[in-house]
């Protein structure tokens, strides 16, 4: 891992204002016209820049974030509320065309989730933007960019972004969101991603393989030499540091009941960059990620069930040392 830098991780891509309601029954339509009672409305963070971010500083990483934002409230909403947690805004750009991105998410009272979603102003950052922040991606220890699937204009150019951050000497870590993105587009960028682990449903969406073996290997053969993954939900994580190797991690049970899903994906990569960036063992690095994830889905939204690396590194020993 590159050595004396002043970032942890500089995280570059989708960061959203989240309106949390709930409960929501999502297993029939509402129907039209009627009224019915939730808790208390929420506005939070959202978005792998929000989300892994702040995962991320729990764990006492230093993080800053790269964005773009709209000129309007609810663009405070996510300056203040990265800023609030330690993370380094300065790369937070307003677009003044476009509207923050922002999701009404739709919680059910078992913790699954809905989301109507506006893309907004990440939708337009592209390799200017990357190109502008050349400085932070130097100062920087790992670049984690994401969502692909959710940034239209980077996507097509992903491969030359990717190749000028690890010129700046970042070991670069790769994410997915909403459909997952084109195999077209990620396949020239992947020869290039130290770090790669999608959900099951992105992947099979790119690959139109289910099988994470097959999936990680479909991977290999585009070139991705680094560590590589799927996401497997309730089934753990499958986790390939080489061609041929795999190391399969649990899920860790989470410490209290399940509230929302919302950001456990999220969270769990916060918790794998972690482990790697402060030189653990893939599978301890693995176990840190899944407890991050078991921590974030006992709090209403992506981050109010998230703890200190202290506190979460006893839930993963719990598993690890069974």
């Amino acid at each position: 891992m590159t050595g004396s830098r002043d970032i942890d991780c500089v995280i570059c891509g989708t960061c959203v204002a989240d309106i949390l309601v709930h409960p929501v029954p999502l297993a029939k339509p509402v129907g039209g016209g009627r009224l019915f009672q939730v808790d208390p409305i929420e506005v939070v963070t959202g978005g792998i820049v929000c989300n892994t971010g702040i995962a991320m500083r729990r764990l006492g990483m230093r993080v800053a974030a790269a964005s773009l934002v709209g000129a309007d409230a609810w663009a405070d909403v996510v300056r203040t509320q990265l800023s609030a947690e330690g993370i380094d805004t300065t790369a937070l750009e307003v677009d003044p065309t476009q509207a923050t991105s922002t999701t009404a998410v739709l919680v059910d009272p078992g913790g699954e989730r809905s989301f109507a979603h506006h893309v907004g102003a990440p939708q337009t950052l592209g390799l200017d933007f990357m190109q502008r922040h050349a400085a932070l991606f130097a100062r920087s220890r790992v670049a984690l960019v994401g969502y692909v699937g959710l940034l239209p204009a980077l996507e097509p150019v992903l491969a030359e972004a990717l190749t000028m951050i690890r010129a700046a000497g970042c070991t670069v870590a790769l994410e997915t969101g909403g459909s997952g993105g084109a195999l077209a587009d990620l396949a020239p960028a992947l020869p290039h991603v130290d770090v790669y682990v999608p959900s099951r449903d992105e992947a099979a969406q790119q690959t139109g393989l289910t099988d994470p073996r097959a999936i990680i290997d479909c991977y290999r053969g585009h070139g991705a030499a680094g560590i590589v993954g799927v996401k497997l939900g309730v089934e753990g994580t499958l986790l390939s540091p080489a061609p041929g190797a795999f190391v399969e991690i649990p899920c860790v049970p989470a410490p209290g009941s399940v509230v929302d899903t919302t950001g456990a994906g999220d969270s769990l990569l916060a918790g794998l960059l972690t482990g790697i960036i402060r030189g653990m063992p893939l599978e301890e690095a693995g176990l840190l990620g899944a407890a991050t994830a078991a921590c974030c889905v006992t709090g209403l939204g992506a981050v109010a069930g998230l703890r200190s690396l202290e506190e979460t590194w006893k839930l993963a020993c719990g598993v690890l040392n069974r």
